[in-house]
């Protein structure tokens, strides 16, 4: 073993027991539901083909039940597979789906908006210790360098609210917050330098919209945004329409983003987008208590009206 595997090894933050345990729980219970025909398929993952990776899937036997795996490399918001593909998956019949805390939050969110029922779904919650981030070396266990920044200042990695808790949480050290420190920068900017900060990012969208198809949250059959008669936000890759889509899709957001930020991971400009949602989130939490996604909830401070609802912004 060389000096860099043995700096990996000893910075883990949790051991390959803990990784097998979760992984076991998961397949029992898949197979247990499967065999006694309790819901139709189960949405969780399975090794993907190069090594170090992960990719979803929905078992539909026992047999492939006995595949589905948990680690690092388990990124993927699967909540997505309810919204996105809901007429194909759902069609099944009951599903079963293997949730972390960021998608819980996405499905408390969806539950909240009536786009599930929860008896329509068994949750198998993960005790989640983190994943990957976009660009770490998945060589490498997850440690201090390639856990993902959301993960680092997480506040739901013990999951409620489930039907089976899966793996017990270790013991995880603090880790910096990046993300906090990060959105402190942008706080501290004078409004031109965020206006000329959010520019630049903006500048370089290429439209592939991939923030939007990676989104739960973004469920509607027709988007807004791709409509042209009448034409509400430019659809080519341009200053003025990229600065819109971003705005217009932060808004849409604002106080139902679970913080998943899988819009930033599959972004292939690197635009901070989880940056701008927590910092929506941010706003709401000041200004009206609010967070996400923490309970089911059929209307948020921005779909609701209230008599002492802040009106401080209005000038």
């Amino acid at each position: 073993m060389n000096k860099t595997a043995r700096k990996y090894e000893s910075a883990a933050l949790a051991d390959e027991g803990y990784w097998t345990s979760v992984s076991q729980a998961i397949r029992q219970e898949a197979v247990r539901l499967l065999e006694q025909g309790a819901v139709a398929g189960v949405v969780g993952y399975i090794a993907g083909r190069r090594t170090g990776t992960a990719m979803p899937v929905v078992a539909a036997t026992p047999d492939q039940a006995k595949e589905l795996i948990f680690s690092p490399a388990c990124v993927n918001n699967l909540a997505l597979y309810l919204t996105k593909a809901k007429k194909e998956v759902r069609a099944k019949g009951k599903l079963a789906i293997v949730a972390k805390g960021c998608d819980l939050r996405a499905l408390a969110g969806l539950l909240g908006e009536s786009q599930l029922k929860r008896e329509d779904v068994y949750i198998i919650g993960i005790a989640c210790a983190g994943v990957y981030g976009a660009h770490a070396d998945r060589s490498q266990p997850l440690c201090d360098a390639t856990i993902a920044r959301k993960c680092r200042e997480c506040t739901v990695r013990e999951p409620t609210d489930t039907d089976l808790v899966a793996g017990t949480l270790p013991a995880l050290p603090a880790l910096e917050p990046l993300e906090a420190q990060e959105l402190a920068r942008l706080e501290a900017m004078t409004p031109q330098e965020r206006w000329a900060f959010w520019k630049e990012h903006f500048s370089r969208c290429i439209r592939c919209l991939a923030c939007r198809q990676i989104c739960p949250f973004c469920f509607c059959e027709q988007c807004l945004c791709d409509r042209n008669r009448p034409q509400s936000v430019e659809t080519t890759p341009r200053p003025a329409g990229n600065t819109a889509w971003h705005i217009v899709r932060a808004m849409h957001l604002a106080g139902r983003c679970g913080g998943c930020a899988e819009c930033e991971r599959v972004c292939p400009m690197d635009i901070p987008l989880n940056l701008l949602n927590r910092k929506m989130a941010k706003e709401l939490k000041e200004l009206y208590d609010y967070e996400a996604g923490l309970t089911p909830q059929e209307k948020g401070p921005l779909t609701e009206y209230k008599e002492d609802d802040d009106e401080s912004f209005i000038k």
